[in-house]
């Protein structure tokens, strides 16, 4: 159950992963095989449901890279089930009042910090893992090592992210810049300084209150400067964006040799 992530923040040590989109158990245990700290199985934007993010949390663990989960909505089954086949964390989308993260802190974490249902689902080796057997000291590491990290894209989240950051039960927050900006009524004007200010805004709640904070990039270019800026983990790109500029990086390479 140990954190990927987790342990990179302990130490002091970016992180850096990307968005699951592809699909695959090849796909996903490539992202661990390239060396990436973390993926983000989608199921906002991607097409997985339970059964096909399993396969991606398996393959992606195989490797050391800790699988986290985009939820859908706001709602206990979605943080739930998500929990019970092994996500690491979850990024929770479209995050519009403190009341909402007060509910998602009750679905996604055990006594006595929330009410978290218990079965023997396979996140504990359905219940035959040595470290469930004691019941509350299992709670309790699941309450560490699984992470609940809201995502700040709308103005409600960006006007409460002090009282957010602050709860009991708040891992982190994922800043989603695009969605921001379009908040804020700069849609994609990533050098705004409405934008920039309110990104420095999260950033410095995260530091203020010792929890993880995390960014979606561009590029490697966006994904350093993010890292210096002080941000603990940043998601560059996804998977299938990846690829397509991998190909044609290797077509614009060829096709310039064939000309020498």
């Amino acid at each position: 159950m140990n954190n990927h992530l987790l342990e990179r923040a302990a130490q002091g040590r970016p992180a850096l992963g990307t968005f699951y989109e592809l699909g695959g158990i090849a796909a996903a245990e490539c992202l661990g095989i390239a060396g990436l700290d973390f993926m983000i199985v989608d199921t906002e934007h991607g097409p997985y449901d339970v059964e096909s993010a399993l396969t991606a949390i398996t393959a992606a663990s195989r490797r050391n890279c800790a699988p986290l989960v985009r939820v859908k909505d706001v709602t206990r089954p979605s943080v739930l089930k998500m929990l019970d086949v092994g996500a690491r964390g979850l990024i929770v989308p479209d995050v519009r009042s403190v009341e909402e993260v007060r509910r998602l802190v009750e679905y996604a974490k055990y006594y006595p910090l929330g009410r978290r249902g218990f079965a023997p689902t396979l996140a504990s080796g359905y219940g035959f893992d040595p470290e469930a057997a004691d019941v509350e000291a299992y709670f309790a590491r699941c309450n560490r090592q699984t992470l609940l990290i809201p995502q700040c894209e709308t103005l409600e989240a960006l006007e409460h992210i002090e009282e957010i950051t602050a709860m009991d039960g708040v891992d982190g927050i994922f800043v989603g810049p695009y969605d921001l900006s379009v908040a804020l009524g700069r849609p994609a004007q990533m050098d705004n300084p409405a934008l920039v200010a309110a990104i420095e805004r999260v950033l410095a709640a995260c530091k203020a209150n010792g929890k993880l904070s995390m960014i979606y990039a561009g590029d490697a270019a966006a994904s350093a400067r993010l890292l210096r800026q002080g941000f603990d983990c940043v998601a560059c790109g996804m998977d299938s964006i990846l690829l397509i500029q991998a190909a044609r990086q290797l077509k614009a390479d060829v096709e310039k040799l064939l000309e020498t």
